[in-house]
């Protein structure tokens, strides 16, 4: 062994041991340096190692902690039972009732949808704002409502670039967030009573946009690591007639499962050998943990079949609300439907964050963010595990920023929901991430807020409610 990582497993066993404990400072580089005799590089290596393994964090201008850890691996939630026939969607009234109890800011916002907004850089986007607008010619004001901001386009073109994709640009349509981008997508290609493949669970917002236009879900297991399994969509495929299907390949939303590379192909073939365009919804593409982000199935759409929805409503800016799509195919439709009905997002909001992204810090932003959902998700699992009952079972997602708990058959989620909310705590209980109100005994926690001891006392509520169950 190099000396680094000796001294990186020496580390490690003083973290194993207890003598570090969860959430204590340990050495800083210098004194670690002159208290091992070794060299400030080789600390910052073995620093770099224990990071990298998830042992330790870094804080910005504070040092290196001791990550927390649970002292149990839980095990992962069940697949759901598989469904034949389609179903009619009706979540909103209690999707609702979930959004709606995010609004007292004296609740624990375990239920939220989006990080906290002290995870973004939002005086540097409001500087860019000033400059964007200053930058504006008055001829560029009506003909970025059109195709959107020329600079926004170069840039999200180039982050594509960046993961070895180079979708035309003519297939690009800029869009209020990526929710928009995937209303209209799915309007092109469907009608009233017709079928959609969707993920069982899946995202509510999904769900809702199904009842809104009069569709009808076709619910496809998800396995909490693997993704949606796709055999049965095989299986769906050949014998009903599905006209599209609403997935997300990557950082699923709530299961936070992601397919791997071959399963996208198979995917991709699946879709192409009975031409059903899929909507897939890549929100949460730039919040993977590992060195790069996956690629996502556009990757292997060599026939405009995939649309390509991504935001950064959830990796940079929530209330910009400014999405896209890469269309393939249709985006000559999308794009016409767009202007038929909300014209253009925001101009000042696109050339604020095209400003943004040239400047260079958006990469910065994106590791700082990242390693801060990474420490929340270990101190979250790690209150689970001091306050959830033993059979629980918790997924342990590889980016994003939900965990998805399934409890025994006797817990009432919804119950649990409103019990919960009465204590000062809000949650997002299963029924409303299945087109048939399913996973009943399941909830969705996000650890997208720091972690305080408000957080804790949060969890040991949610504990003590559990028991009574």
């Amino acid at each position: 062994m190099k000396r680094y990582e000796q001294f990186a497993e020496e580390i490690a066993a003083l973290i194993r041991s207890g003598v570090l404990a969860p959430g204590e400072r340990i050495p800083s580089i210098r004194q670690a340096s002159r208290r091992y005799g070794i060299s400030p590089s080789t600390v910052f290596q073995a620093y770099y190692r224990l990071e990298h393994r998830g042992l330790i964090v870094a804080r910005a201008r504070s040092g290196y902690f001791v990550r927390e850890q649970a002292r149990r691996l839980f095990a992962e939630p069940g697949v759901a039972a598989q469904r034949a026939d389609p179903a009619d969607v009706a979540v909103s009234e209690l999707a609702f009732s979930v959004l709606d109890s995010l609004r007292d800011s004296d609740t624990v916002p375990f239920g939220s949808a989006f990080p906290a907004p002290e995870l973004f850089p939002l005086s540097h986007l409001a500087g860019s704002m000033t400059r964007g607008l200053r930058g504006l010619s008055a001829e560029a004001i009506t003909t970025a409502m059109t195709d959107g901001h020329v600079d926004l386009r170069r840039q999200i073109l180039l982050r594509y670039a960046l993961n070895g994709l180079s979708p035309a640009p003519e297939e690009l349509v800029v869009t209020h967030g990526a929710m928009e981008a995937l209303n209209l997508g799915l309007q092109c290609v469907t009608r009233p009573g017709d079928l959609v493949a969707v993920e069982a669970p899946a995202f509510y917002a999904c769900l809702q946009v199904l009842e809104r236009l009069g569709l009808r879900a076709v619910e496809i297991p998800v396995h909490p690591r693997h993704g949606i399994d796709l055999e049965v969509l095989a299986e769906r495929l050949a014998t009903l007639p599905v006209r599209a299907c609403w997935l997300m390949s990557h950082l699923q939303n709530p299961l936070g499962a992601s397919l791997d590379d071959s399963a996208k192909r198979e995917l991709y073939a699946l879709l192409k050998r009975h031409q059903v365009p899929l909507l897939e919804d890549d929100a949460y593409a730039e919040l993977h943990f590992g060195a790069r982000p996956p690629r996502p199935v556009k990757a292997f759409d060599d026939e405009g079949l995939v649309m390509h929805c991504g935001s950064f409503s959830k990796c940079l800016a929530p209330g910009y609300r400014i999405g896209w799509m890469a269309a393939g195919r249709f985006a000559g439709a999308v794009s016409r439907l767009r202007l038929m009905t909300t014209i253009s997002p925001s101009v000042p909001a696109q050339a604020a964050i095209a400003d943004y992204l040239q400047r260079g810090g958006y990469d910065r932003h994106l590791r700082r963010l990242r390693l801060a959902l990474e420490s929340q998700q270990q101190a979250m699992l790690a209150a689970a595990d001091r306050h959830f009952p033993a059979d629980t079972r918790i997924t342990r997602p590889a980016g994003g920023y939900f965990l998805w708990c399934e409890f025994p058959e006797r817990v009432d989620s919804l119950a649990l929901f409103r019990r919960a909310l009465k204590a000062g705590v809000s949650l997002a209980p299963g029924p409303i991430f299945s087109a048939t109100q399913g996973f009943g005994h399941c909830i969705r926690l996000s650890y997208g807020h720091p972690w305080t001891a408000r957080s804790e006392r949060a969890m040991a509520t949610l504990g003590r409610l559990l028991a009574d169950f």
